[in-house]
């Protein structure tokens, strides 16, 4: 079954790997941009978009962070209540087993 999975994996990187191969061959023209205060070099539209590309997923990333942290430290704070708990509870059971008769 994990063959399987890891064959599933293979056949999508290589459709996206294809699909990215074809979106830069077509889009071969060159375009400058202009960011309002600078004017950058005239490259291959394809490059201006994977790069707008990677920086939306880099920008993403930074703003997803802080939930991330967040998240983490409620679920580690969460595990360490519940080690506690647990610890507490088979102190509990070997104390009832005790006193019984």
């Amino acid at each position: 079954m994990r063959w399987l999975k890891g064959l599933i994996l293979a056949i999508i990187l290589l459709a996206v790997l294809l699909v990215g191969i074809l979106f830069a061959v077509n889009n071969q023209q060159t375009v400058p941009l202009n960011l309002i205060w600078v004017e950058l070099p005239a490259i291959s539209l394809s490059v201006w978009l994977l790069a707008a590309l990677v920086c939306g997923v880099v920008l993403g990333m930074l703003a997803m962070a802080g939930v991330w942290l967040r998240l983490r430290t409620a679920l580690s704070r969460a595990q360490r209540l519940n080690r506690q708990q647990r610890k507490e509870l088979d102190r509990l059971r070997v104390q009832e087993l005790k006193e019984l008769p």
